[in-house]
């Protein structure tokens, strides 16, 4: 006989859009407790392939989805069971999917990931020689033309960018000079450096008007 937390997965993959709102919101909620992440992970073979299929869905599903999957990735366990999922391959195509309302949601996710080792090395694409720096050129990318503005979805990814900074693989690619990266990723600075600089002297002027 299956258990309740077994019934409750089960409905994750329902057919009715209630139902299954109504199911990730409490898994979603699981995931905020001690308790709640060490029942999961006994199902984690269930429950990660379950809601990383919820994150194409509609906003009021894929947001609860992306949010659990965040909080159960902060266990180094999970992460892993992640990694070998394909999870960094799901999020990295939902990322640029046009119109997403959970792309800071992916980018934290991929914070957590990418502190494994092979979370890194699954970023970086190692092994894909047609693919490999290809998540890493669109991330740098995305945090270069980001904003100073405290809602915008890339500014985390620097955060993955230390990470991947942390393996030689990475270090090589970001300094690979064909690529660019890391000048890209200077001048994003000195920009904002500028700018930061402007804003601090036109409020000083104000002030003192």
């Amino acid at each position: 006989m299956a258990t309740e937390l077994e019934e409750l997965l089960g409905f994750l993959t329902a057919p009715s859009p209630p139902v299954k709102k109504a199911a990730v919101d409490i898994v979603r909620g699981l995931t905020g407790s001690e308790d709640g992440l060490h029942s999961l992970s006994n199902y984690a073979s269930s429950v990660l392939p379950s809601l990383s299929r919820l994150l194409a869905d509609d906003k009021e599903v894929s947001e609860p989805a992306a949010e659990a999957l965040v909080n159960l990735s902060q266990n180094a366990g999970l992460a892993a069971k992640m990694v070998e999922m394909g999870m960094i391959k799901i999020a990295m195509d939902l990322l640029y999917k046009p119109g997403s309302s959970i792309t800071r949601l992916l980018v934290m996710l991929l914070v957590n990931i990418t502190q494994l080792n092979d979370g890194v090395s699954s970023s970086l694409q190692i092994g894909d020689d047609k693919m490999q720096g290809l998540y890493v050129m669109k991330l740098v990318r995305s945090f270069c033309r980001s904003s100073e503005t405290s809602d915008d979805p890339f500014d985390h990814v620097g955060s993955i960018l230390m990470n991947i900074s942390k393996k030689e693989e990475g270090r090589k690619m970001l300094l690979d000079p064909k690529r660019s990266l890391l000048k890209q990723i200077i001048r994003h600075f000195f920009c904002q450096l500028v700018h930061g600089s402007s804003e601090t002297e036109e409020s000083s002027t104000n002030t003192s008007k």
